[in-house]
């Protein structure tokens, strides 16, 4: 059953936010509501995550199933003692190295936090935000803030308010609009409950940096089915997607231009209406074709493609087409969570060229 509300937005400067306005947004926190809220990464969807209530209002706005867990931020290192039944030694080292930052840990689970936050698992992931406004919610709400991506399950996350409106309007009690998010991509997700260091999820903290702390960390890609158990977000095969199907191609950049101007071709034969997301080296390649073009940016520049990646989906759902042409952008650093999300985005569908 849908969560519903009277949504109110609220202006809020990340750079110096307003005590009263934040205020206004916690005390929501604290009745067990809904405050929808930018981090570094992307937009949240916040309720006390000390609240088995809440955290259930979470998953019906969202419309998400209880087996996606949810991760929990919190304002101050020592708060993480208070949700985790054991930090083990390579938590506290990653926490002094990266904290604030997007970097999530998926620890023990303390008795007293709700199961439904993690799907009944014996788990809880955690993050401590650098925004100024997410850091400045928490503190203000006296309570670790359970928060999601501030989105419709599965759709492309938020970088943007208007994007939670989009999806959420009516379903979330409060949206604090501080702007574009920085980063563009959610954090990165470690496990550290087993013997090996696993990174679940690419995202903001890249590889190279983690293996400067912890040598033996070892990346594992899963590929789930809606339903099946996990400890951290991010795991499902369709997961980030646009409305319109999303087709990626893989191979030299003249191969792929060629591949994508012909299938253009072919659905637009059809009356069909495409669109593209291109490099800003190959863009120009498809202005001839009559297709809704976006550049993200150079194909080396990843921190520019991941800000715009997700709203570039949302701009071509907007405007109604009924496919949407990629080439499978990727790489190292950051551009693992940029292959990540656009293979997830596109169901695993990816054709080699």
């Amino acid at each position: 059953m849908d969560y519903l509300a009277n949504t109110i937005v609220l202006h809020i400067n990340p750079a110096t936010p307003q005590p009263d306005l934040i205020a206004q947004a916690a005390q929501v926190i604290r009745a067990g509501g809904l405050v929808a809220f930018p981090t570094e990464t992307v937009y949240g969807l916040g309720a006390n995550a000390l609240d088995a209530a809440a955290i259930d209002r979470i998953y019906a706005a969202k419309r998400r199933p209880a087996s996606d867990p949810l991760i929990v931020h919190i304002a101050h290192a020592d708060q993480l003692a208070q949700l985790a039944a054991d930090v083990p030694y390579a938590a506290q080292r990653l926490a002094a190295a990266f904290w604030p930052g997007p970097l999530t840990m998926v620890l023990r689970r303390a008795a007293h936090v709700p199961a439904n936050i993690a799907a009944g698992m014996d788990t809880v992931a955690v993050r401590m935000p650098i925004h100024p406004i997410a850091r400045a919610l928490i503190e203000a709400s006296c309570t670790p803030i359970a928060a999601p991506s501030a989105n419709t399950f599965t759709r492309p996350s938020a970088t943007a308010a208007a994007h939670v409106l989009e999806d959420l309007y009516g379903r979330v009690d409060v949206v604090i609009d501080g702007g574009a998010t920085p980063l563009g991509v959610e954090s990165t997700v470690i496990d550290l409950t087993g013997a090996t260091p696993l990174v679940l999820r690419p995202g903001g903290l890249v590889m190279e940096d983690l293996h400067r702390i912890l040598p033996d960390i070892t990346a594992v890609q899963r590929f789930l089915s809606e339903g099946d158990s996990t400890s951290a977000p991010g795991q499902l095969t369709k997961h980030y997607a646009p409305r319109a199907r999303l087709m990626l191609y893989e191979g030299s950049p003249e191969s792929i231009r060629d591949a994508i101007t012909d299938t253009a071709q072919r659905y637009l034969a059809n009356g069909r209406k495409v669109g593209v997301l291109a490099g800003d080296e190959d863009a120009p390649y498809f202005t001839q074709l009559g297709v809704r073009i976006i550049a993200l940016g150079r194909r080396d520049d990843s921190a520019a493609i991941a800000r715009v990646l997700f709203g570039a989906m949302r701009a071509l759902d907007a405007q109604g087409v009924d496919v949407i042409l990629a080439p499978l952008l990727g790489g190292a650093g950051l551009g693992e969570a940029i292959r990540d999300r656009l293979l997830r985005a596109a169901e695993g569908r990816v054709y080699k060229v």
